[in-house]
């Protein structure tokens, strides 16, 4: 039996165990067979209720797809062992679809770059430095205090003013629709007479200075035509909707008018608005023409760096690699040596080729931008994706679209309306274009040869032959040759009767 000693110990160390246990916060005494352990993760259990039942849910469908994966992996791996083919195209193959060439492009400006660079170095090594800056000056002018050229653009003013005078006799009625055609056409005719027969008689006008003189006039030329034609129009629609337009009849003249104003007729037959117009990157008139909000000087200084740069590089690359061409083949030419001419020629191609698409940046993309970012011009359009052309037809109306629009507007169009047939209206676009080649070439050089007009008539057959037979990559491939081939045989000529004409003036 158990003393009162032993049980008051018992007792003691019972209350001891009980205070420790409760000021730990656990219980160590087993509660239905579980320690307290597990009854307080239990506890934990019952609180987070679903969550770890998803948590654990989750973990098992993790472990399940990697294990799926691993056994797809393994079929995968046995079906490739297997078998190892498939039904596919050729990546080269039309049907594949594949239609990324980058790589093949860049390996095409690569071997462009290289096979020039050779011919560049042998140029170099065989005739040296031939670029001079100081000879440039002598292509325009013969005499430091002669400058018949520069004259002659202008004298071009008077023509502006008598059309702008011309227009406003017109809109008050002082003449006639017959005596304001008749004007106009007089105008015109001595634009083009007058410079040419300068040209032609002053000997001090040298070949690119008379050039330039008659594009300056040429331009004028196509602009007053179209200044002409579209105030003829608006008289026209003031006369049909009198009492509509009676109020825009008083409009102010152009001057008055801020930027998003529109001007009416007769407000825009000012000085301000025909210059405006004169020196607008366009041949087409509007009474209003859409305008860019304010000038970029950083766009507009990039432009002007671009027309330096490309200028000189035009100008060294002529006295470098065209001149010493074009005189080594003034044998082959005299001869008549067919096989050295065409040796000659495919040697001619690509410096010719090269400096054509030097110009035509230099000139549809810098110079146009330049200019009209410095008026404030909107219509940016200066060319377009030419280069795609699979016609000949398409690349004539995309490479130089002021062109373009002025032929469309104010000649094609009106021939269709009178009555002829597209092939008619067609040829005879081609027909004006090649005359102001020839004479944008032959009167400067003071002879008359016609490959410049031959060459352009001759697009019609090619334009017919190229959109019948070939398309596509094909037809393309076409455009470019004539591009390529056809404006370095122009130049053979030329240059050969230039050279012939020159020499037998010497003898003589």
């Amino acid at each position: 039996m158990m003393s009162e000693s032993d049980a008051a110990g018992a007792s003691t160390r019972r209350r001891r165990a009980t205070l420790a246990s409760a000021g730990r916060g656990v219980s160590l005494q087993p509660v239905n067979g579980r320690s307290a352990a597990a009854c307080q993760s239990s506890v934990t259990a019952d609180i987070n209720g679903d969550d770890g039942q998803r948590k654990r849910d989750h973990s098992l469908e993790t472990v399940r797809s990697k294990s799926k994966k691993e056994k797809k992996k393994r079929r995968n791996d046995i079906s490739e062992r297997l078998g190892c083919h498939k039904t596919q195209e050729s990546l080269l193959s039309s049907a594949s679809g594949y239609n990324n060439y980058r790589g093949i492009l860049n390996w095409c400006v690569v071997m462009l770059v290289l096979s020039n660079a050779r011919l560049f170095l042998e140029n170099l090594l065989r005739y040296g430095i031939l670029v001079d800056p100081i000879q440039v000056v002598s292509l325009f002018v013969k005499d430091p205090y002669s400058w018949p050229a520069t004259c002659l653009v202008i004298v071009c003013n008077v023509f502006i003013l008598v059309a702008l005078y011309t227009e406003r006799q017109l809109s008050m009625g002082s003449f006639s629709e017959f005596v304001g055609f008749l004007v106009h056409c007089i105008n015109m005719a001595i634009m083009l007479t007058f410079p040419a027969a300068v040209v032609l008689i002053v000997p001090s006008v040298t070949p690119v200075g008379g050039a330039f003189a008659l594009g300056t006039y040429t331009i004028l030329f196509l602009k007053l035509y179209s200044y002409k034609d579209v105030n003829k129009w608006c008289r026209e629609l003031s006369t049909a909707k009198a009492k509509k337009l009676s109020r825009s009849l008083s409009c102010p003249s152009a001057q008055h008018f801020s930027d998003n104003r529109k001007v009416c007729y007769p407000g825009n037959l000012t000085i301000r608005d025909i210059y405006y117009f004169a020196f607008a990157p366009t041949l087409c008139y509007e009474l209003n023409f859409p305008r860019s909000p304010k000038i970029r000087m950083s766009f507009l200084l990039r432009r002007l760096f671009e027309m330096l740069f490309f200028i000189q590089m035009l100008v060294g690359l002529t006295q470098q690699w065209m001149i010493p061409i074009i005189q080594s083949s003034m044998k082959p030419l005299e001869d008549m040596d067919l096989s050295r001419m065409t040796e000659r020629l495919l040697r001619l191609a690509v410096p010719n080729h090269l400096l054509w698409l030097m110009f035509f940046y230099w000139f549809f993309h810098s110079s146009l931008n330049f200019s009209a970012e410095l008026l404030r011009f909107g219509d940016r359009q200066f060319y377009n994706d030419w280069w795609n052309s699979e016609t000949v037809t398409y690349f004539w109306q995309n490479w130089n679209i002021p062109v373009h629009k002025w032929c469309l507007r104010h000649f094609y169009k009106p021939l269709l309306r009178s009555g002829f047939s597209k092939m008619v209206s067609q040829s005879a676009v081609f027909f004006l274009s090649a005359f102001f080649h020839e004479y944008l070439v032959s009167v400067p050089l003071r002879m008359f040869r016609l490959w410049a007009f031959m060459g352009m008539m001759a697009q019609l057959p090619l334009a017919w032959l190229v959109s019948r037979f070939l398309r596509g990559n094909y037809g393309n491939a076409a455009v470019w040759m004539s591009i390529i081939i056809g404006q370095p045989f122009a130049v053979l000529m030329y240059v050969h009767d230039y050279y012939v004409l020159h020499n037998r003036q010497e003898v003589d």
